[in-house]
């Protein structure tokens, strides 16, 4: 049995009801469903023959003991159709529950898509209906503070352009301890890799960014950091339906690169970014493709280890499993090259049942984790069997490499007492990699 939830309160869901209005609600739904949405829109709604097989697909549906209004098509019910249904006329208090079930009771992590006999993207569906809510004001407190701060910012933590720069001049710093002639480059024009992170590194793990200067150093690696707004590659905005908001931190974090005039960017370990970038920011900007080649950390990590420039002393001991994050395997297709860097870097290697793309969600991914602590026990208790997975494993350590599903994965962790630490891959390969002087 599900344990029971309390109730909970979101103070920006209850200042946008009091002055919401119908006629307000009326417009939004109209200029998303006649002016922003075509073929795909509808070819979904109409297909739909609401057989259940997308039930069994989604972690929240399992964790809710199997409560249909939980299912993917329970979901889209409760939520897109009867906007459809009743023509726009749908009431305030409708919108907030809306909100809350697009935005906390699924990650878009399109686990069930793969599932529907007619391939209906419901992660598609419910993004749609989060822009909606935001062009109805009706947004999650914590997650509409973070696209706040992208628009002021262009980074998600409210970093300030100095606290940026002193943050990686510290870490260069701290790091030139291990390795004399360490750098890290700001603002180098011309160089091979342009390195991005997310605003929690500088704000909260820095370490990471300690690990790979030394990576980069070690392996000989021509790269470099902007100095200036651009280096964060995360994008709430693109959760929460702010098209605008998400459309300008993309052309920003690009055109960041041009400016630098690098081959390419290398990417930290972190799935919904590499999402941000190479599917959803770059098409709202009508970029087919990314105008300069993106390689998650995973793809890099491949490449060091294949082409022998990374050097391992010896591998990891502790028994190990992989996480592996929607946004990267599912929806990246990097399922083959995270289980070479594993098994490159660790002695034991335990699979998790399901595995590759069909691993369930971490449930803090999609921004659901970003709707802040008024829906923690919420999110919590809608991923028990992620928990039961990953305890099956018997493993000691978790590899996670993508941020809010490593987050998300700490809350399951101490929740349901799974017993693992839980590891970016860039922290094992700083463990135990070759360094120069030693």
């Amino acid at each position: 049995m599900s344990e029971p939830e309390k109730a909970i309160i979101d103070d920006n869901l209850e200042n946008c009801l009091a002055g919401l209005t119908k006629d307000r609600i009326k417009k939004a739904i109209d200029q998303v469903l006649k002016k922003e949405s075509g073929a795909r829109l509808k070819a979904y709604v109409e297909t739909c023959v609401h057989c259940g097989l997308c039930s069994e697909a989604c972690h929240v549906y399992l964790s809710k003991d199997k409560n249909p209004i939980y299912s993917p098509a329970g979901k889209v019910k409760r939520t897109i159709w009867e906007m459809i249904r009743k023509n726009g006329d749908v009431s305030p208090e409708f919108i907030k529950e809306a909100s809350i079930i697009a935005s906390t009771e699924c990650n878009a992590c399109k686990r069930c898509a793969m599932y529907c006999p007619f391939g209906i993207d419901v992660a598609y569906l419910m993004l749609t209906v989060r822009r909606i809510c935001h062009l109805c004001g009706m947004t999650p407190m914590y997650i509409q503070d973070t696209a706040h701060s992208h628009a002021v910012t262009m980074n998600q933590m409210w970093v300030k352009d100095d606290e940026w720069v002193d943050t990686l001049q510290w870490q260069e710093e701290e790091a030139q301890d291990e390795m004399s002639d360490l750098r890290i480059p700001l603002d180098k024009e011309g160089s091979e890799i342009m390195y991005s992170v997310i605003g929690p590194e500088p704000k909260f793990q820095a370490h990471l960014i300690y690990n790979m200067s030394v990576i980069f150093n070690a392996v000989g690696a021509d790269w470099t950091m902007p100095s200036t707004p651009g280096w964060d590659n995360s994008d709430m905005a693109m959760y929460t339906g702010d098209n605008e908001i998400m459309g300008r931190v993309k052309r920003e974090h690009f055109e960041t690169a041009a400016r630098l005039k690098v081959k390419r960017i290398v990417m930290g370990e972190c799935g919904h970014a590499f999402r941000s970038v190479y599917d959803m920011g770059n098409r709202w900007l009508n970029w087919k493709m990314p105008p300069i080649p993106i390689v998650h950390a995973i793809d890099y990590y491949y490449e060091l280890l294949k082409t022998g420039k990374l050097k391992i002393k010896e591998k990891y001991k502790k028994s190990v499993t992989l996480h592996d994050p929607c946004n990267v395997i599912r929806g990246g297709g990097l399922a083959e090259k995270s289980r070479y860097v594993t098994k490159a870097l660790c002695e034991n290697f335990i699979e998790m049942t399901p595995n590759r793309e069909h691993n369930f969600c971490c449930n803090a991914g999609g921004g659901v984790i970003n709707c802040g602590p008024p829906f923690k026990d919420k999110r919590v208790l809608s991923n028990r069997v992620k928990a039961d997975q990953i305890k099956a494993t018997g493993a000691e350590v978790l590899i996670s490499p993508c941020h809010n599903c490593h987050s998300g994965l700490e809350d399951i962790n101490h929740h349901y007492k799974c017993g693992v630490e839980i590891k970016f891959f860039s922290e094992i390969i700083y463990e135990i990699m070759e360094k120069p002087g030693e």
